[in-house]
């Protein structure tokens, strides 16, 4: 039987992981992340940033973007197994119970300050359940 705790550490990774999952399939599909100026787009695909002439504005932000996507999804993966794992070793492990808490509280940070509603949301959503995991953890 599943634990309150486990269910909710379980919660907490399966929005990272579906938030993960949607950033990717809308990284290269459809218009989710282009600019609303089609002159901007253009430009941004022809030109390169200072560090390298080997890429462009464009190529590089969606490697960014599947980067990142990959990043939310490795979290929500791995969490999601050990919340689950039979041994309950992640809740002994201070050590990755707060390490999972700082990427969430990061992740919250970034969608507060450079993202907008909808993830600011869901990594929140997911930051309660986390925490609400870990307090009935140690109850």
């Amino acid at each position: 039987m599943v634990h309150v705790s486990q269910g909710l550490f379980a919660i907490s990774a399966a929005i990272v992981l579906v938030l993960g999952s949607l950033h990717l399939a809308f990284t290269f599909s459809g218009k989710r992340f282009d600019p609303r100026d089609a002159d901007l787009l253009a430009r941004m695909k022809e030109v390169s940033p200072f560090i390298t002439r080997q890429t462009t504005i464009w190529r590089a932000g969606q490697g960014f973007h599947a980067s990142h996507s990959f990043g939310a999804i490795l979290f929500g993966l791995v969490y999601l197994y050990l919340a689950l794992e039979p041994s309950h070793f992640l809740f002994g492990s201070y050590f990755l119970l707060g390490l999972g808490l700082l990427y969430l509280l990061a992740m919250a940070v970034l969608a507060r300050r450079y993202w907008f509603s909808i993830p600011f949301r869901g990594v929140s959503l997911s930051c309660v359940a986390y925490v609400g995991a870990w307090l009935a953890s140690a109850a």
